[in-house]
């Protein structure tokens, strides 16, 4: 993947669960991280004692965090009821020139911050919930 504009990624919320996405949040930063916990088999009989890992096990998960200002009054009351009802919903997470991954996610984390000059921001974090999907872009 090339170079490309921070301001392209996107998160996308199925709120009312119709399959119908709509962009959250002017993003100002984010990033999303995929991580996957091994299954370490080694044992006595391991060569030279290196660690093995079980092959296709363990837990995958993907983490979504960003700040910035929500669209619109409904965007944030959207994602502060799901926050405060542990609500899991489906998002897409369209990354440019690389593709969308989509599934189940939950509301992590929810702060907001501002200056008395200046806009309220937030900061959200997400989980995936269950698989994931991902079209290449």
């Amino acid at each position: 993947m090339g170079a490309q504009k921070g301001k392209d990624l996107l998160l996308k919320l199925d709120f009312n669960q119709t399959s119908t996405f709509a962009t959250v949040a002017g993003m100002r930063s984010r990033r999303i991280a995929f991580n996957a916990e091994p299954i370490d088999i080694t044992n006595a009989d391991s060569a030279g004692r290196w660690r093995e890992l079980l092959e296709g096990a363990g837990v995958r998960r993907a983490a979504v965090a960003g700040s910035g200002i929500f669209k619109d009054d409904t965007s944030d009351a959207n994602v502060r009821e799901l926050f405060f009802d542990g609500g899991i919903r489906n998002w897409e997470i369209v990354v440019p020139d690389f593709g969308t991954i989509s599934g189940a996610f939950q509301v992590t984390g929810l702060e907001y911050a501002g200056e008395h000059d200046g806009e309220v921001a937030y900061e959200i974090a997400i989980e995936s919930a269950g698989a994931l999907s991902f079209v290449a872009a």
